[in-house]
This record gives C-alpha cells, structure tokens and sequence, in this order.
C-alpha cells in the first residue's frame, strides 16, 4: 500500500513539472477555460508531450493567438519624443524647464551643459533627458514649445500591449504550478522528495521574478514617456515658417550681412584682446632690433678702424 502511495505521489510531481514545461513554452497563456483545460486539466493523455498545433507552434506573439482578446484597459504605449530649441535666454530656459519638470511631477534623467569656452567664440548647448508622467506629456511639450523657437520636434510610439500580457500570462502560469508544488510538499513523505519538490520551486521563483522585472519595466515606460531637449543658444533665431522669393533673398542677404559684421567684430575684438601680448612681443622685438643694429655698427666700425690702420700702415712704408 506504502509502494502505490510512493508511486501516486511521484506521479503528481511528474505531471505539475510537465505542466510547468508546457505553461512555460506556450506564448499565448491565454486564461480563458478550453485552453485552461488543456494544459491543467485531469486528462493529460491527450498532452502528455505538450505538443502544440503545427500552425501556431513557435509563432511567437501575433494578433492572432489569442493575446489581443485580453487587453481591457486599453493599449500599452510608450511615447518619445525629442525637441530642438533656439533660445536668446539660456540660462533662464534651463530654469524654466527644470521647474515645470518637477511641477509636472516628472524628473531629469540626465543632462549635460557644453560652451562658454575660454576664447567666448562658443555658445552654449544643453541636452536633456526628461520623464514625464504619460497624461502630462502633451503638456509639457506645449510647455516647452513656449520656451524658445522649437526648430524640430519629433515623436515615436510602441505598442507594447502584447508583450505586456505576453509575460503576464507567463508569470501567472508559473504562480498557479508554485502553487501545485506547494501543495504536494506538504505530503512529501521524505527527504528526497522535499529537495527535489524544492529545487522546482526554487526555479520557478527565479523566473516569476524576472517576469516581474520585465513587467516593473515596462510599466515605468509607459508610465513615464522619455522627452530628449536640445537647447541651443544663439544670437538670432531661425524663422522656420514658410516664405517666399523675396522674402528668402532678404533673409539670405540679411544673413551673410550680419555674419561680415560679425566677422570683422570677431577680428576686431580678437586683435584688442592680444593687445598685452602684441605689446610684449613687440617690445622684445624692438630690443632685438636695438641689440642687432648695435652688433652690426660695431662690427662696422672695427672693420673701418683697421682700413685705415692698413692704410696708414702702407703709406708710412
């Protein structure tokens, strides 16, 4: 009686761990009551290898296999969206953005601030990582849009909502055969059946929690939509509007004038700015010069002075 009881008990942990290999392979998961009966009902001679039909057998997630048919709460998307803007404020538009980043309950991932070098020819760029709760994301852009003159501005959204259920049926898959197994270790009747009941368990744990990991993941990017800002600092700001022959030979003119200004400013800034060492270099320029006339008259003059003592010197002969 002992023996068959043995044999029953190994009986039911060979069916939950075959279960758990057929939960883990399906992709679709699906919870509905003929596929529930397939993979945990009592009649499991007809599953016993957990073969899957040739036409939907390794198809990954589609439309198709059921997973759509569970989504009730709407799509699961994560929006992008990046933005370019020129702006005469700069050190106020950073201001700006950070306090309606956080008045919007969003954060800066991260951020990073280049320009202002040592010669003051640059200008200064901001680049800026941004999350945003998802039902403030058109806001803040409208936000930002404010701030400066935007000169690009694009979004992208990825429908995730199959992925999502997709590792939600596999986790609750493997909670419903944690749960089996927990029951047949309460009946192990020795040591030997315990290891092996939680070694399962054990295994079936680390992937609930990784399936949980990517849920954590996904849900933090759909809660919270990514917005990249560049910022720009510049002197005029570019008219991205639509305009006409004149218009843009008059903008063009306009242009190159102001950049010929701006040249001849640069260069006249640039030639007082290296005055001190214009001066230094000029100084010591004049002292070599000094020197070197010196050089050249003495030499001169030694040279004459012995001319003529060779002349006094023939004409005494």
């Amino acid at each position: 009686m002992k023996f068959k009881k043995r044999i029953a008990f190994f009986t039911a942990i060979m069916m939950a761990l075959l279960t758990v290999g057929c939960g883990s392979k399906s992709m679709s998961a699906s919870e509905d009551s003929a596929t529930m009966e397939s993979v945990y009902g009592t009649d499991y001679s007809e599953n016993e290898y957990c073969e899957e039909p040739a036409e939907t057998a390794d198809t990954g997630v589609t439309s198709g296999n059921g997973l759509e048919a569970q989504v009730e709460n709407g799509r699961k998307l994560i929006r992008t969206v990046s933005l370019s803007l020129q702006t005469k404020e700069f050190d106020s538009v950073l201001n700006s953005l950070k306090t309606k980043t956080t008045e919007l309950g969003g954060y800066v991932e991260n951020s990073s601030i280049s320009g202002n070098s040592y010669s003051y020819t640059t200008t200064r760029y901001a680049s800026y990582t941004i999350r945003i709760p998802a039902d403030k994301l058109n806001e803040f852009v409208d936000i930002v849009g404010e701030l400066g003159n935007v000169t690009q501005e694009n979004e992208s959204v990825e429908d995730v909502t199959l992925q999502y259920v997709d590792v939600e049926s596999h986790k609750k898959a493997l909670e419903t055969e944690q749960a089996r197994l927990m029951e047949l270790l309460s009946t192990a009747e020795n040591m030997e059946d315990l290891l092996a009941i939680e070694s399962k368990l054990s295994d079936i744990r680390y992937e609930i929690e990784s399936y949980e990991s990517q849920l954590r993941l996904l849900d933090n990017q759909i809660d919270y939509s990514t917005v990249h800002v560049e910022i720009f600092e510049v002197e005029r700001m570019t008219d991205a509007g639509e305009k006409g022959f004149f218009e843009e030979i008059k903008e063009r003119f306009g242009d190159n004038l102001y950049k010929v200004g701006h040249g001849f400013r640069n260069l006249i800034i640039g030639i007082l700015g290296a005055l001190p060492i214009l001066i230094v270099c000029a100084a010591v320029i004049a002292v070599i010069v000094v020197i070197v006339k010196k050089s050249i008259k003495k030499i001169t003059f030694k040279k004459q002075k012995k001319a003529k003592e060779n002349d006094h010197e023939e004409n005494f002969k």
